[in-house]
């Protein structure tokens, strides 16, 4: 029988996203900040292709995007509510990374593994920031869909792709959880 690892399963167990819109200061520290990526780098990456990038954004960088989404959504004709959606993580934003899935040429390893790693990654990023203590929030939007953002906010290649704005802060409050998935509803045997 393996050994358990019981403060791992009791954290995972109660692991909660905290709201980006109600999290504030103070955040991470760079040191506290390369610790936790330096933490989630350790993510599955079949091949050790490192088929992802991460972008810092800081208050200053939130503020640009903001600015970035409300022109693209002008840009594209979108409505207030649109506009408010693609400024609104910024607007509200201190501390995020964004993980650019960057598929890499491979005979072996698909895109689609390439992708689900940078998945993986924003999980990991989550998972190590909110076992360091902060709050955490993964999110995406039409902005992290809209190639041509992603491209002037993070300089995407047509090739990248946004997998995940994952915003770090400090809680405002305790979070009551919130309903999770009925495993006997969602699990079937082969």
């Amino acid at each position: 029988m393996p050994a358990a690892n019981q403060a791992v399963l009791d954290y995972l167990a109660t692991r909660l996203s905290y709201p980006a819109k109600v999290m504030q200061g103070p955040v991470p520290s760079e040191g506290e900040l390369a610790a936790i990526l330096t933490t989630a780098l350790r993510t599955p990456d079949h091949g050790k292709l490192e088929p992802w990038r991460l972008v810092v954004i800081d208050r200053a960088a939130m503020i640009r995007l903001a600015d970035m989404a409300e022109a693209r959504a002008r840009e594209l004709g979108a409505d207030a509510e649109k506009i408010e959606k693609g400024r609104g993580q910024f607007d509200r934003g201190t501390l995020a990374v964004a993980v650019i899935a960057s598929p890499k040429p491979s005979d072996k390893i698909p895109p689609i593994e390439q992708l689900l790693s940078a998945g993986a990654l924003c999980m990991n990023i989550l998972h190590a920031a909110t076992a360091a203590g902060w709050g955490a929030n993964w999110l995406t939007g039409w902005v992290s869909h809209d190639a041509a953002f992603a491209a002037r906010a993070f300089g995407c290649t047509p090739a990248e792709t946004v997998a995940g704005i994952v915003h770090i802060g400090t809680p405002a409050s305790p979070l009551p959880d919130r309903p999770r998935p009925d495993l006997a509803r969602l699990m079937t045997r082969a």
